[in-house]
């Protein structure tokens, strides 16, 4: 046999080893597609908004129940492969055109968009702190926002940044983010409005109460009694004596905001000070939540002036100054 018949022996299997090869290499790439290629050919980024305390696995299974990726375990893989430990709350801007590559990627960087927990009863400084820590703010921004963005109109100093949980831009400019705390409250108190007029109750008078009472109770379960106490105060004409007035005019001296009151501070020259002026101060001394304002419209009808709570945090009334005294003996000796 000579050469050219050996050669057309073995071509027909080099010819089938290489279209083997060929689908071997077409399934390989397939499967590649299948895991890593990008789902769709929507090509404008979408926000993909992680929620907080969400565990990882679930934030897998909605990027796939989404569109966003087309399998769970390619995904999880360049996730660890880029560097990713947990995916972190906040908003990403991937589109269903990336690869799982493209979109792991995304999800390891810091989220555009930011989740930001204002708790209740915080003063605007204390709410741009948290401000300026979550979205980056350098200090020139912080303070702006304090002495120029929140006091724009007098109405609207203190007491109307409303404290819930907001998922804001990190690009988005602080005198925006005022505006945006500040339509929440307006969104919020709507519902209170009618009731304050119809009790011929001007808004920022029922605020100003609203934010005393919300750093005078203990808890929600106070403060209808609380609001109680200091409107028979107001309306006997009696000064309210309120140690939280006296902490907002005071500051924070090193020692946080709302430190105890020191018998120096009822002396303090301040119209925040409630222990030397009659009436409600200027403004609200914090931004409340709707427990304490729905508490001032709805208050528990009392014949109390006084009020404490003891050590455990619970509340203890009292008609006459006399039943005060011995309330502080008996609760607080």
């Amino acid at each position: 046999m000579d050469d050219e018949q050996k050669f057309q022996k073995k071509r027909p299997i080099r010819t089938i080893a290489t279209l083997v090869g060929i689908a071997i290499a077409i399934g390989t790439i397939f499967l590649y597609l299948s895991a890593f290629g990008a789902p769709g050919e929507t090509l404008e980024p979408e926000s993909f908004v992680v929620a907080l305390n969400t565990d990882q696995s679930t934030v897998v299974e909605k990027l796939k129940s989404a569109g966003f990726i087309k399998n769970a375990w390619a995904f999880s893989f360049a996730f660890r492969w880029g560097g990713g430990s947990e995916i972190a709350p906040g908003g990403y801007p991937i589109s269903k055109a990336m690869n799982v590559w493209q979109v792991a990627l995304v999800l390891t960087r810091e989220p555009s968009l930011k989740w930001v927990v204002i708790p209740e009863g915080l003063r605007k400084e204390e709410t741009a702190d948290i401000l300026a820590r979550e979205l980056g703010w350098i200090d020139e921004e912080k303070e702006k926002w304090i002495t120029t963005y929140t006091a724009l109109e007098y109405d609207y100093i203190e007491g109307v940044y409303f404290p819930d949980t907001y998922l804001i831009p990190t690009d988005e400019p602080p005198l925006e983010v005022a505006k945006r705390l500040r339509a929440r409250f307006e969104e919020k108190f709507a519902p209170y409005a009618k009731g304050a007029l119809e009790q011929n109750i001007r808004w920022p008078t029922l605020l100003k109460l609203a934010s005393i009472v919300q750093r005078e109770a203990a808890g929600r379960e106070d403060m209808p009694q609380i609001a109680g106490i200091l409107w028979n105060r107001l309306l006997a004409d009696m000064r309210l004596e309120v140690d939280a007035t006296l902490q907002y005019a005071r500051g924070d001296t090193g020692s946080g905001w709302w430190a105890p009151i020191t018998p120096a501070d009822k002396q303090l020259d301040s119209p925040y000070n409630t222990y030397r002026h009659e009436g409600l101060p200027p403004h609200p001394i914090a931004n409340p939540g709707v427990g304490a304002i729905d508490a001032v419209l709805y208050p528990e009808e009392t014949a109390c002036l006084y009020y404490l709570h003891d050590n455990s945090g619970m509340i203890h009334c009292a008609e006459t100054y006399e039943e005060h005294l011995e309330n502080i003996e008996k609760y607080l000796r």
